[in-house]
């Protein structure tokens, strides 16, 4: 517990530090826990203890850990490559933003279920900043398009945009990932499309939350430094095709 505790102060010292170099409010960047692989009890001990952002990668985890986290205080998003037969998942275990809507399929599917529902949902576009075939999301040149035919479902309501970064050890190349979400980000603004409301950038893990921080990130996604490495790399959790 006490670890778990002092992974926490210690990634929200590389925040506030991150955003006092570049001039940023610390307030205004969120820390985001990814508790992939991480028993609901030790979610629960960061919750009681102060966080309230956390997100799942796979809806079995995310079926899993709702009866022991729902009467714990907290906001829950989904980061994972959503398959849309598992839609309804998403919607009945208490998530209140997608953040990886990237397929005009997945918007339609969640529309309609919403609808039916009598619900509205939360959702991030995300974006293939890295332009690697491994990874999902939008490309950068198709994102406004997109995001313009989504701006039409009226159950949907685009509130921010993700992307995960380049995995290297080259800081620029993982800095111009972000810098790619940020200028999509500023287009969309200065366009003032209805039902679009871009003001969040969910960017930055780990290893790079700093610079995404320097980019302009107002959510950054922390797993590894809190949790602890998992057993299967990081691709494995953006795999739709592995259960």
């Amino acid at each position: 517990m006490n670890a778990l505790l002092e992974n926490i102060d210690e990634i929200k010292k590389r925040m506030e530090l991150a955003c006092r170099k570049a001039g940023r409010n610390p307030e205004d960047v969120k820390l985001l826990l990814a508790t992939k692989t991480v028993a609901a009890e030790r979610i629960k001990i960061a919750l009681e203890n102060g966080s309230t952002l956390i997100a799942e990668n796979k809806v079995q985890e995310l079926k899993e850990k709702y009866k022991a986290l729902k009467d714990t205080p907290h906001t829950k998003h989904f980061i994972g490559h959503l398959q849309t037969n598992k839609i309804k998942d998403v919607i009945k275990h208490g998530v209140t933003c997608l953040q990886s809507l990237d397929r005009w399929d997945l918007a339609q599917k969640l529309h309609d279920r919403l609808e039916k529902e009598h619900k509205t949902m939360n959702v991030f576009i995300q974006v293939n900043t890295s332009n690697e075939e491994s990874k999902f999301g939008v490309h950068p040149k198709e994102a406004l398009a997109f995001i313009k035919q989504v701006a039409t479902l009226d159950r949907i309501q685009i509130k921010g945009l993700m992307t995960i970064g380049l995995f290297s050890a080259e800081k620029e190349k993982v800095r111009k990932c972000f810098q790619t979400l940020k200028n999509i980000q500023q287009e969309i603004i200065e366009l003032r499309l209805p039902n679009v409301e871009v003001q969040e950038l969910s960017m930055g893990m780990s290893s790079d939350l700093e610079i995404a921080i320097e980019e302009g990130a107002t959510i950054v996604r922390i797993g590894t430094a809190v949790f602890g490495e998992r057993i299967y790399s990081d691709s494995y959790y953006w795999n739709e095709n592995k259960v």
